[in-house]
């Protein structure tokens, strides 16, 4: 079954498990082309005629077309008179499948940072390619073709890989060996401009153009029934959350859970964003004590997280109990829980995550979904959200966890605890605006460690709490590298910390990346 998207023009992406599909369909994305990604093994001939591509593109994965069984996309990719494009396995099991030969590595292997050269004449694929003797490509395989399928030609070749490119022009059939989505083929996108280009696709796919067909079908879906939506003040809650709202009107209540967990100054703009400037009607669960009472005395980070899911759906529950005719549950469940939530090859074992952004609440409550953003990546959440109206300071904001300041607090939480982390947090980001640095950023935070140190301040002693510094960047916090502050930037910080924040006479700033670390301390 497809997202949606009728009236687009759309492009299939067909996994074979690769880790780096989803950036094949945010390349694609960013090109205002739609896209969706589905397992080979859901792509029947039913399917594609279902579903009408303009296009196909097979993805890369681990496995090796030479063994029994390994996995293989319909002929019927092959006959429907749409482009291909093949990406590592992707040309692999386009060559095996079309009367070509595919070899185990056997000393050609090849992994990380290559260099492609041009074999022959231009090739409508590789426009702007080559203005240079050669580009840098990511290679990461095994295998390689030892014999062309009839048709084809060596348009570019590697060290490791004599068909590094290869194509049947006359059938609009393409193949590349390397890894054109991944941020280390600088070219890459061209690549992928191009064969949009060769496919007809106009760019069609639009926020503007999402926004309106998304309305129409909330409303359509919801009727005249009531939707609530569990508001966390995070980007995605807040942008579904405004959409609906433009769809229904007062047919949508939110229910924002304040567990005393929250940043600086957090509740109140969040309830005056919503209720205030947006009329939303909005009911503040102010359950503080509640979720710091159940806290005290636990130190184990787990406990944590599950003790705060807990009270969250109590408390959901009690408060959306009392909202008379709701049918509908509102989540800002995006394409890439979508994505993860589907096992590649059918079986448990390989299933990334099983997706669930309330813990279960539409299971127990009875109430059937509304998710206006599953078809959506992050970035382009973002971009809805401007099409809305949302604050750009509001959507461009770093993520933050669901369970909040309690694991940026290792250690047992405590009231004073909290109030000294508030504040240096506050400092730390205020800084990063100061030095016009946010948005380079992927999350920066402050974290308080669960010790206090021997520090002078003036002509006495202090036994304070140390605080951590983390500042990382990433694509999509999968991975992440330390931000590179200067010297002066971190000296400048920690004194404005020391000086601002009683409590704290001791700054520390985390280099660790991700992995080993994690991003959050626990």
């Amino acid at each position: 079954m497809t997202l949606a998207a009728p009236d687009h023009q759309r492009l299939l992406i067909v996994d074979f498990g690769s880790q780096v599909t989803q950036l094949i369909a945010r390349r694609l994305r960013e090109l205002n082309v739609y896209c969706e990604i589905h397992p080979f093994q859901a792509v029947t001939p039913a399917f594609l005629a279902d579903f009408a591509p303009r296009a196909v593109i097979l993805s890369g994965g681990p496995a090796s077309v030479v063994d029994d069984g390994s996995p293989r996309p319909p002929e019927d990719v092959f006959t429907i008179g749409v482009p291909v494009l093949g990406i590592c396995y992707g040309q692999q099991v386009m060559m095996h499948m079309l009367g070509g030969q595919v070899e185990r590595g056997d000393g050609t292997a090849e992994f990380g940072r290559a260099y492609v050269t041009p074999a022959r004449d231009r090739l409508d694929l590789l426009t702007g390619w080559f203005l240079d003797a050669r580009e840098q490509v990511w290679m990461s395989h095994g295998d390689h073709v030892s014999a062309l399928a009839p048709g084809f030609a060596v348009y570019a070749t590697s060290p490791g890989a004599p068909f590094a490119v290869t194509a049947d022009p006359a059938r609009h059939f393409y193949a590349v060996q390397f890894h054109p989505e991944v941020h280390h083929t600088p070219n890459g996108r061209t690549l992928y401009e191009n064969f949009v280009r060769i496919a007809g696709f106009t760019g069609d796919w639009t926020m503007g153009a999402y926004r309106d067909e998304a309305i129409a079908r909330i409303r359509d879906q919801v009727g005249e029934a009531r939707v609530i939506c569990g508001l966390s003040g995070g980007v995605d809650s807040s942008v579904a959350a405004v959409l609906i709202h433009e769809a229904i009107g007062e047919q949508l209540t939110c229910v924002f859970v304040d567990h005393g967990l929250l940043r600086q100054n957090e509740a109140d703009e969040v309830v005056g964003m919503f209720r205030d400037a947006y009329n939303i009607p909005l009911i503040h669960a102010e359950e503080q004590e509640l979720f710091l009472g159940a806290l005290e005395g636990v130190s184990d980070p787990e406990e944590k997280r599950k003790t705060i899911g807990r009270l969250f759906i109590d408390v959901f529950q009690r408060e959306a109990g009392k909202i008379e005719g709701a049918e509908y549950l509102a989540q800002g469940t995006l394409y890439p829980d979508v994505i993860e939530s589907v096992s590649f090859s059918g079986g448990p074992s390989v299933t990334i995550k099983s997706h669930h952004n309330v813990g279960g609440l539409p299971e127990k409550m009875g109430l059937k979904l509304v998710e206006p953003l599953r078809e959506l990546f992050k970035d382009e959440v973002r971009a809805l959200g401007r099409e809305l109206g949302l604050p750009d300071a509001f959507i461009g904001r770093h993520p933050f966890p669901g369970p909040g300041l309690a694991i940026r607090c290792p250690g047992e939480i405590t009231r004073e605890k909290l109030a000294i982390l508030r504040r240096a947090d506050a400092v730390f980001i205020d800084q990063i605006r100061r030095h016009g640095l946010y948005d380079e950023i992927w999350q920066a935070f402050a974290a308080i460690l669960p010790v206090r140190t021997v520090g002078v301040m003036g002509d006495g002693r202090t036994y304070d709490y140390a605080c951590a510094l983390r500042a990382v960047t990433s694509v999509d916090g999968m991975t992440a590298d330390v931000y590179p502050f200067t010297h002066e930037f971190l000296g400048e910080t920690a004194t404005r910390i020391i000086n601002e924040v009683r409590g704290i006479n001791r700054v520390t700033y985390d280099i660790t990346s991700k992995p080993p670390g994690t991003i959050e301390w626990e």
